[in-house]
């Protein structure tokens, strides 16, 4: 794997101008982001950061981890239609985690109000990364799902091309000929256009919820793009918008500005520092609404680390996905060893193998977006920290993935055009719509690869750390 582009590597003149047409290729794809100095201002932007070059991922790998993602699908709508599960699961963790504990006091009030939500849409993305073993295959192991605003659809739609283009300066046409093509931004948009349809309203919109510092506006503009060449309003409003200018009418149907809303798509509310007293109103709101919410509060739920970790417990997928034993038993071989740090004699014993080896594990807090594991020492002092407190329960362990690194040029701009050795970062992109019981859409929509070099252990594109990449298929 490590060896797709040696002979390129090296040659310093021929790096510097594929660069640069690269460069330019990236800002004429729209492969943007607005920049750190002014986040809030489109006519001042800069390309995303993407590699020089596409990474080599193992086809049957890839294979693989498209092949179980309609199985995830699957088993997330699943978790978010079992109450039983998701109170029995995170009851340890919301005595200890307050962002958790506040996501599920909404979730338990407006099932005992009872649901006016009868359309339900899943847009996730299952990340995973390439275990090599001792004796040098790779497997894959999944990192973690996210089932709430998963990003880049949109610019990973147009970074294939980049990569084709600067191949081919390269001299290598052949190989710029096997890229795959791929769009999740359009199969991010079939599945809230058909969540939108069943709803049953052609007057209502589609309500992306949205940051109030939005750097990366231009990858959800390509899904949004996508849903008004089929004639759907798109509306962006921030959770503040939403308590000041959302109502409900006595059907619970949610209305905006005087507009009804259909589809609530979320790419904002998966950290805590968003919600103030009002945000909190505002999502309750939301969910209280017969507005078809993706995700969902339960289906957010479904995505917490507490949840993957019990989902590795023997017998657990059996139960929540009966008489589905291939899917099971594809879901299964993708899992890492993930262990519980809840009080009692099973965490007190992996707490104290942790601390005793921490570079063996990764320590996982309940929180989306990137940038927050623990590795190595500060896994450690953080575990002795808490060792003996209920506090380790919002934690849970993980085995540490061990991949190939490759080489590879990494495009920022205002950065110094350098080789770095790196590793790579697979994510599909799942979609599901269902109807009462009747799941009528299920796909995988789509890939992102993201590529970091080997000294940051965590961080994702939006984190400043990953970069955009393609998969090259070997």
């Amino acid at each position: 794997m490590a060896a797709a582009w040696q002979d390129v590597v090296r040659n310093a003149a021929a790096v510097r101008e594929a660069a640069a047409v690269a460069v330019d290729a990236a800002l004429l794809a729209g492969v943007l982001m607005r920049t750190g100095e002014q986040p809030h201002a489109s006519d001042v932007v800069n390309y995303a950061p993407f590699t020089l070059l596409p990474s080599a991922v193992p086809w049957a790998l890839f294979e693989q981890a498209y092949a179980v993602q309609q199985d995830f699908n699957l088993l997330v709508d699943a978790i978010s239609q079992n109450k039983e599960f998701l109170e029995k699961t995170l009851a340890s963790t919301i005595k200890v985690d307050d962002f958790t504990a506040r996501l599920f006091r909404i979730y338990m009030q407006v099932l005992e109000e009872g649901l006016a939500q009868t359309v339900f849409l899943g847009i996730n993305r299952s990340d995973y990364m390439f275990d090599c073993g001792l004796d040098g295959t790779a497997a894959l192991r999944q990192i973690e799902i996210n089932t709430i605003a998963a990003s880049f659809g949109g610019l990973t739609s147009r970074t294939a091309d980049v990569h084709r283009l600067v191949l081919k300066v390269l001299g290598k046409t052949e190989e710029a000929s096997q890229l795959l093509p791929n769009n999740p931004a359009k199969g991010l948009a079939s599945g809230i256009a058909k969540a939108w349809e069943l709803y049953g309203s052609q007057r209502a919109v589609v309500m992306f919820l949205v940051e109030d510092v939005q750097r990366n506006i231009f990858d959800q503009r390509c899904v949004e793009n996508e849903l008004w060449n089929r004639n759907i309003r798109v509306v962006r409003k921030r959770f503040r918008d939403v308590f000041e200018h959302g109502s409900l009418d006595a059907s619970r149907r949610l209305f905006m500005d005087g507009q009804e809303v259909a589809v609530v798509y979320y790419r904002e509310g998966y950290v805590p520092q968003v919600y103030n007293q009002q945000n909190w109103e505002a999502r309750l709101l939301l969910e209280r609404s017969r507005a078809v919410k993706c995700p969902d509060i339960a289906t957010q739920l479904a995505g917490t680390k507490k949840v993957q970790q019990e989902l590795s417990r023997p017998g657990t997928l059996e139960k929540l996905l009966p008489g589905h034993p291939e899917a099971i038993a594809r879901i299964r071989a993708t899992f890492a060893g993930l262990y519980s740090l809840d009080e009692g004699e099973e965490g007190d014993r992996i707490a104290a193998t942790a601390i005793a080896d921490p570079d063996r594990f990764v320590l996982k807090p309940q929180r989306e977006g990137g940038g927050n594991n623990l590795y190595g020492e500060e896994l450690r002092e953080v575990l002795e920290k808490i060792k003996d407190s209920p506090e380790r329960t919002s934690y849970i362990l993980m085995d540490k993935i061990k991949p190939q690194p490759a080489l590879n040029y990494l495009l920022r701009a205002h950065s110094p055009l350098q080789v770095s050795e790196c590793i790579s970062e697979l994510g599909i992109f799942g979609v599901y719509v269902r109807q009462g019981q009747e799941l009528v859409l299920n796909q995988a929509a789509g890939h992102l690869l993201r590529t970091k070099a080997i000294e940051h252990a965590d961080g994702g594109v939006a984190a400043g750390v990953a970069v955009l990449d393609t998969p090259y298929l070997v």
